[in-house]
């Protein structure tokens, strides 16, 4: 566990506090049903930025959409679970909860990473519980403190059934008198997974159009910063009283750079100077320039051997994209941003309306893990990461809570918060069966 500062601490501590007081919240907003919510939303994704207005609040609030979402959207689409740095060796795995779904992610003997269902399929025991069973049960070790770990086998603690690391049941004791039994009927079930630039993807209903040719577009841009071979070297996860839109939304706009981050981001990166590319139907692309007095200090500091902005910079970049950030949004919930030394990608996972768990990590590459001075680079960004998301979890609770009140108002949207207006128009796309640009006009870039 990496060291912080005391207030970087005391910080996290009150926002724990906070979470736990946001929860148990009630709702005072009465919530329209779901047809009057989705022709809301229609209604205001079929504005032109210019007149855009913000989305109806029982977007955020409502239990019937957001059940619509679960089947509509997240059980039709792929949604990121892990990286593969995260489960290097056969037979590292990965647990998490994912829309109620108990999932393995794990490398398997033939080096193939798959996602199983962690119900085995005897009598609904979930395999891995919190804790792995009892004590000194089963051959599964944990890793840290962030639910992975490395096994040969997948062992039900319940009646002891054994599993293969591809999820074939291997072993089955006292099931030689019940009537045509055959072990290959009867393994975790796996669900669809697909591997885009060493992250690590899931479909529920097996219906998705692969990532590959979906993201063709993207990878030419995204693949320059090479995230297949970088390495996690931070994790941190969160308990988030919000909705999981409030946090993509605060995630693809830098607007809020102006108040939420005035002395963190604002001066490096300038909320009027950010700009959003042309609308895609399977992702968002958001540019973030550095302030040009930033720039050409940042330049004459790298040429004298140092590091500007924290770790290495990544020299195979073109120029122009050590001068900025990036942001990126794969439909519906892959969160990345780019900077010229690392990438930092958020986990979402939806629980519920007003819930979701959160995974921030920051990847990089394994070069600068073999830097010397890499121990006290990762200190010093590891704060770095906290800090700003504090400042980003303050916010979102806080709008949570107001979606939840009387006075929850559809204010006017700037044309800094293109990206908010654009996921109003993948969600009525998704509505009408359709995607963003497919059925109705692309809107064009910003610049």
């Amino acid at each position: 566990m990496i060291a912080l500062a005391e207030d970087t601490e005391a910080k996290v501590s009150a926002c724990e506090n906070a979470v736990g007081q946001s929860l148990t919240s009630q709702q005072s907003r009465p919530i329209r049903p779901l047809p009057e919510v989705m022709e809301a939303i229609e209604s205001c994704a079929s504005l032109p930025l210019e007149d855009a207005v913000t989305t109806p609040p029982e977007a955020y609030t409502s239990e019937e959409y957001y059940q619509w979402e679960v089947t509509n959207i997240f059980h039709r689409e792929w949604q990121c679970v892990a990286h593969v740095s995260q489960i290097p060796k056969p037979g590292d795995f990965l647990n998490l909860d994912l829309l109620g779904e108990p999932l393995i992610v794990v490398r398997g003997k033939d080096e193939s990473v798959r996602v199983l269902s962690r119900v085995c399929p005897h009598r609904g025991m979930d395999i891995m519980p919190p804790g792995f069973g009892h004590e000194g049960h089963g051959v599964a070790e944990a890793r840290g403190e962030s639910n992975c770990g490395h096994t040969r086998l997948f062992l039900c603690p319940y009646h002891a059934w054994t599993f293969e690391l591809d999820g074939k049941l291997k072993a089955c004791p006292e099931m030689q008198q019940a009537r045509g039994f055959k072990r290959d009927d009867h393994g975790l079930m796996p669900f669809r997974t697909e591997i885009w630039r060493g992250f690590i993807f899931v479909n529920f209903d097996g219906q998705a159009a692969p990532l590959a040719e979906r993201l063709s577009e993207m990878n030419t841009d995204f693949g320059d910063w090479h995230s297949e071979d970088m390495h996690v070297i931070i994790e941190r996860e969160w308990d988030c009283p919000f909705n999981w839109k409030v946090l993509v939304e605060n995630f693809m706009e830098s607007y809020h750079h102006l108040g939420a981050h005035a002395k963190t981001l604002q001066p490096m990166m300038p909320a009027r100077d950010t700009w959003n590319e042309q609308e895609r139907d399977s992702y968002v692309r958001c540019h973030l320039p550095f302030k040009e007095a930033l720039v050409a200090e940042w330049e004459a500091m790298e040429k004298a051997g140092g590091n500007p902005f924290g770790f290495p910079t990544i020299q195979s970049l073109a120029d122009w994209k050590k001068k900025e950030s990036g942001l990126f949004l794969i439909y519906p919930n892959f969160l990345t941003f780019v900077l010229p030394d690392r990438v930092v990608w958020y986990r979402v996972q939806p629980m519920g309306p007003h819930r979701m768990k959160l995974l921030t990590t920051m990847l990089v590459p394994k070069s600068t893990t073999e830097h010397p001075e890499f121990p006290e680079m990762l200190t010093r960004e590891t704060k770095m990461l906290i800090d700003f998301h504090l400042e980003d979890m303050e916010m979102c609770t806080a709008i949570q809570r107001g979606m939840r009140s009387l006075g929850a108002q559809q204010g006017r949207l700037s044309h800094l918060e293109m990206s908010v207006w654009l996921m109003q128009r993948y969600l009525a796309a998704r509505g009408r069966g359709s995607w963003p640009g497919q059925d109705r006009p692309a809107a064009p870039a910003q610049r």
